[in-house]
């Protein structure tokens, strides 16, 4: 299956792509309602499955879903475990050179990419805003939302 195809169903994807057997609760109803193309607040424990509930949706709907996550770590060990599942993932933060990170923006314009995890101090950046305007965006999500509070209050 090839998975940037965005003609796959969720429960298709789920099972074929990720290997799992069923959706965990509420994941469905979430990922639903994102190909759908409404807005979703989701507050879910560790372990419940999150990640899902945005990474489907991208994969069915057509552009770039961006996920805000502000653990680098973190980002590059899900963008690596998307890769190895044959996912169009990658990520933009202090880790990358120039070089790497103009790649990654032009593959992000060109519709070459499912997801694209942004570490949060580039979000108003002059540059990520003209990618923004530049992009199909599928869904924005902001991961780990437990960590806002440190970014700051404004």
């Amino acid at each position: 299956m090839t998975v940037s195809q965005h003609n796959a169903g969720p429960e298709s994807i789920l099972t074929q792509v990720f290997g799992f057997p069923c959706f965990l609760d509420h994941q469905k109803a979430i990922i639903d309602t994102l190909v759908a193309g409404r807005d979703v607040f989701a507050l879910m424990p560790t372990g419940s499955g999150k990640s899902l509930c945005f990474q489907i949706p991208s994969m069915i709907r057509d552009g770039v879903g961006v996920v805000i996550s502000p653990l680098i770590a973190l980002m590059q060990d899900q963008v690596a475990d998307l890769q190895q599942y044959g996912i169009r993932a990658h990520f933009l933060n202090s880790s990358l050179s120039a070089a790497d990170a103009a790649r990654v923006e032009a593959m992000a314009a060109a519709g070459d990419c499912d997801l694209l995890y942004v570490a949060p101090e580039r979000l108003l950046t002059d540059r990520f805003q003209n990618l923004l305007a530049d992009m199909n965006l599928a869904l924005f999500a902001i991961d780990e939302a437990h960590c806002v509070s440190q970014w700051g209050h404004d």
